[in-house]
């Protein structure tokens, strides 16, 4: 099956005790899939990426940056699946900024993400390595060890 194309930034956010912001939602289509989830979202036509993540992060959580501030995509992928009953093919680039502490602000969400999100938390990498909770992309934990380990990503 051929996707619906999609371009989308995401965010990985992680504080200053080495823990990712990730969000819990799920699809409305099949409310009993929860995952967690980057903060991010799909781009609008021509849109970079870094400017996609620079306003999906401050509609997500409240976080105002530059896009130049997020610095360089540190990961991509592409992946497919169902959301609302409609089947996509996306295509998402990364970017990894670091924060010593920040305050999540949601009053920014649309309307499909005030009816599909229900919750937010601060996980280590540890906790991301053990849960047997959903969590997108499949990868993150290796992924965020890794880009920890070796100092990647945007300071604030």
């Amino acid at each position: 099956m051929d996707g619906i194309p999609r371009r989308a930034a995401r965010v990985l956010l992680v504080d200053g005790d080495d823990r990712v912001l990730l969000f819990r939602g799920f699809d409305p289509a099949r409310p009993h899939h929860r995952f967690w989830f980057t903060p991010g979202g799909g781009l609008d036509p021509d849109e970079p990426y870094a400017a996609g993540a620079a306003r999906e992060l401050a509609e997500e959580t409240g976080l105002r940056l530059m896009p130049e501030q997020l610095g360089e995509p540190v990961w991509d992928e592409v992946t497919e699946y169902p959301f609302d009953g409609l089947w996509y093919r996306q295509r998402q680039e990364f970017f990894l900024v670091r924060v010593p502490s920040w305050e999540v602000d949601t009053r920014g969400f649309d309307q499909v993400e005030r009816d599909s999100i229900d919750d937010h938390r601060w996980w280590e990498v540890a906790e991301l390595e053990a849960t047997e909770e959903r969590v997108y992309p499949v990868d993150l934990a290796p992924l965020l060890r890794r880009l920890l380990t070796d100092g990647a990503g945007s300071s604030c």
